[in-house]
Order: C-alpha cells, then structure tokens, then sequence
C-alpha cells in the first residue's frame, strides 16, 4: 500500500492496524528506568497502608501520585 492511500485510510478514521506490523512498535519515552529512593520507615508504612486499602501494589500507588503531581504542575 502506497503512503497516499495510508494516509487517506487513516484520515477516514479507516482501521489500519492490519497495515502495520505492531510487534515492533515502540513508545518513544515510555522505556522504563529504574532508580532508588530512600523513604522512612513512618512513610513506608503509609504507602503500605495505602496500597492495600486500593488493592494496589506499593510501586504502584508511587507511581500513581508522582504521575498525579507532574500533571498538576504541567498544566
């Protein structure tokens, strides 16, 4: 299929997945990292707490807020 008639599908609102080989896509900026951070014993355990009363894991609900407060502060 010619990038014309690609694009057109795709303007349409045409499904074009069948088009694209998705085993290799990627998402640029999304690869994660690992890093270490040191937290008090006090803000651990309400991090547990936390966790649990969402059902939840503790690397979650960090990740959660972190995510929360970056969109706050984007905006």
């Amino acid at each position: 299929m010619k990038a014309k008639d690609f694009d057109k599908k795709f303007d349409a609102g045409q499904d074009i997945t069948s088009h694209l080989d998705l085993s290799r896509a990627t998402r640029p900026g999304r690869e994660p990292k690992r890093v270490n951070v040191d937290f008090p014993a006090w803000m651990l355990e309400s991090l547990d707490r936390e966790a649990k009363r969402l059902g939840v894991t503790r690397q979650s609900i960090i990740k959660l807020w972190i995510a929360e407060r970056l969109e706050k502060t984007a905006a």
